[in-house]
């Protein structure tokens, strides 16, 4: 198997990360603030954003492209950068994604900061979505126990 790497995207390359959503017919976008995280095996073969929110960060767009999938890699980009990141980490899915989320250690009704439930509210009007978060924290609490 290639050499995968995972990187941080810096501000100015944001448009690779939407070129390769565009190349997929993925609706994500690069989200505007924050930061974007791509896998890359020559080309991007995945990636991922976090937005600042509250004391942690909000995850969006993760996708890997089709041809790359069951390889561990969400897994290992969501990981790189949870690493570089303080506090928790919270993300919407559809609930057809929530066992790979819970692989990567997120649980489901975490606490919202308000500016997400509220978000979570508007979205679930037209969409089946659930919160799912990982507080690093509690993790590292949980498994000194």
């Amino acid at each position: 198997m290639p050499d995968t790497q995972y990187l941080l995207l810096a501000d100015t390359l944001r448009p690779l990360l939407n070129k390769f959503y565009r190349a997929h017919n993925s609706p994500m976008r690069a989200a505007g603030e924050g930061q974007s995280w791509v896998a890359k095996r020559g080309a991007i073969i995945a990636g991922l954003n976090l937005t600042p929110i509250a004391q942690g960060h909000w995850l969006t767009g993760l996708f890997v492209d089709p041809a790359h999938r069951g390889q561990g890699i969400a897994a290992m980009l969501v990981e790189r950068a949870r690493a570089q990141l303080p506090g928790p980490l919270w993300l919407f899915c559809h609930p057809d994604l929530q066992a790979l989320y819970e692989r990567m250690g997120f649980a489901t009704a975490p606490a919202l900061p308000q500016a997400l439930a509220d978000r979570l509210e508007r979205y679930r009007r037209s969409k089946s979505l659930i919160a799912m978060g990982i507080d690093p924290l509690v993790s590292s609490t949980r498994d000194r126990v």
